[in-house]
């Protein structure tokens, strides 16, 4: 494990990667304590307030609502959709992906043609008839981001089982009279779990970046709830009246959480993952 995390912090674009995030954890957390506003209070007069108002250290919206208030809390939209939506992928992945991987029934055919459809599917059309049904909110945007995550993690747990389950490993298995069961939980779930950890951590990037753009089309997180994707979507609408920080600022905080998820990812591949 020392070994480990000693390699993991030589690296310096996945230690910064994971600084960053626990530091946006931290915040998000904490936001009740450090954001300096409501970020929802407006006003009015300050509207379109510039980075370095007097009391409003990244300036106003256009409704003048604090934009750090609203940055601070905006995070917490992002982990508590992206987050669970791509561990929930992840599990769905799992069992799908052994399933289908292992077995060499019709059914696992299925399986697998399944996730191609959803590959092929776009996902914004899959968001639009959810927000349609059940009305926009953080349960149908969760929803939407976990079926946009699924089929690569599933591609990538049905490619590693099928790697695995001739291996020598499992044929001992199989001749020591171990059943089906027993051979994916014991001796093939341990070696793609790795890559599972690994995959799902770079795909929060992705995701992040995913979400911002559901919610900059309106279909993510409703008003006035503060949403990174939603801030550049308002904040584009007011670029040619002087709020030009009003998109840029959520612009490149979304671009420094996804990088920071990629790098972090691509660090724990180096350290965990026996290939490399």
């Amino acid at each position: 494990m020392s070994a480990a995390a000693t390699r993991l912090a030589s690296n310096g674009l996945a230690l910064g990667g994971l600084l960053f995030i626990l530091l946006v954890f931290a915040v998000s957390a904490a936001a009740p304590w450090l954001a300096p506003y409501d970020p929802n209070a407006a006003d009015p007069v300050l509207r379109l307030g510039g980075i370095g108002t007097p009391g409003h250290l990244l300036g106003l919206d256009a409704q003048g609502r604090d934009m750090l208030s609203r940055l601070i809390w905006g995070g917490r939209t992002s982990l508590v959709v992206v987050i669970p939506a791509v561990f929930g992928a992840c599990v769905l992945s799992l069992l799908l992906g052994l399933y289908a991987g292992y077995s060499r029934s019709r059914v696992s055919a299925v399986v697998m043609r399944f996730i191609d459809i959803l590959f092929a599917f776009p996902m914004i059309l899959f968001a639009i008839n959810l927000a349609t049904t059940f009305g926009p909110g953080i349960i149908t945007v969760t929803v939407t981001v976990l079926f946009c995550a699924l089929p690569y993690v599933t591609r990538v747990v049905y490619a590693e089982v099928r790697a695995e389950r001739d291996k020598e490993y499992v044929e001992a298995a199989r001749a020591l009279g171990a059943s089906s069961f027993e051979i994916v939980a014991r001796e093939i779930l341990p070696n793609v779990m790795t890559s599972v950890v690994v995959y799902g951590t770079t795909l929060i990037g992705g995701m992040i970046v995913f979400l911002a753009g559901l919610s900059f089309l309106g279909l993510g997180v409703q008003p006035p709830t503060a949403d990174w994707g939603r801030m550049v979507g308002e904040g584009a609408r007011v670029m040619l009246l002087g709020g030009g920080h009003v998109a840029t600022l959520p612009a490149l905080v979304i671009v420094a959480f996804a990088l920071a998820f990629n790098w972090f990812g691509d660090g724990l591949r180096d350290v965990l993952d026996p290939r490399d």
